[in-house]
């Protein structure tokens, strides 16, 4: 877990009717527990929204509700899903938030189909940033620097933080607490949830990786 004296670290987690409900319960509950400030916020007109599974989740608040912490939002964090992703996609609040966000050089996580759904539309990945998402040629083709590579379950470059889907949530969320706490703190969280910290956690792009680059 994070050290007593280590800062909070403010994180907002945007959904909508569609959002993969996997995805989002596992990114909030694991920077919980690492302990950050996280909140929950519906893009839609209320708080509750119903999961691409049928999963109905509460919100903390709607997105309009919800005021930037001082200093700003340390990481933006995307859930997949769909329509979701597409919803989140064009809300313009939420494209408003995630360009100061990258501006700014602060994390941005976006996992299954949100980096080619949300962030690749809007322009933030222009910079050349590699990135990965559900595994379909339809996601992977609207990247355009995509990491086609089964085994890179999480990519970090620049200050993106993406990843394949569902069953790559709880690495991606374990990324995530490492950039924000630090990789001590991302391992103790791991080690809590019964999760063996792997050695070789790397989330840098494979060829930056083997060209001896790193990512931030």
């Amino acid at each position: 877990m994070a050290a007593d004296d280590a800062p909070t670290r403010h994180v907002l987690v945007p959904i909508a009717d569609g959002s993969e409900e996997m995805e989002a319960v596992t990114i909030v509950d694991v920077l919980v527990r690492a302990g950050a400030a996280v909140t929950l916020a519906s893009v839609s007109p209320t708080p509750t929204v119903t999961c691409s599974r049928g999963v109905r989740i509460v919100a903390d608040a709607t997105l309009d509700d919800v005021a930037t912490p001082d200093g700003g939002w340390d990481l933006i964090a995307i859930p997949g899903g769909m329509p979701g992703a597409a919803t989140l996609a064009s809300t313009p609040r939420l494209a408003e938030l995630l360009r100061e966000q990258k501006a700014a050089g602060r994390w941005i996580g976006a996992i299954c189909a949100a980096p080619a759904v949300v962030l690749a539309p809007l322009g933030l990945l222009d910079g050349g940033e590699a990135a990965t998402c559900y595994p379909s040629a339809d996601f992977l083709g609207a990247l355009p620097n995509a990491v086609e590579d089964d085994e890179a379950f999480v990519v970090s470059d620049g200050c993106f933080i993406t990843s394949q889907g569902p069953g790559t949530a709880l690495l991606f969320s374990l990324a995530c607490v490492e950039k924000l706490y630090g990789r001590v703190a991302a391992e103790g969280q791991a080690a809590l949830m019964c999760e063996d910290p792997d050695e070789d956690w790397d989330w840098t792009p494979p060829e930056k990786r083997n060209a001896g680059g790193v990512a931030a």
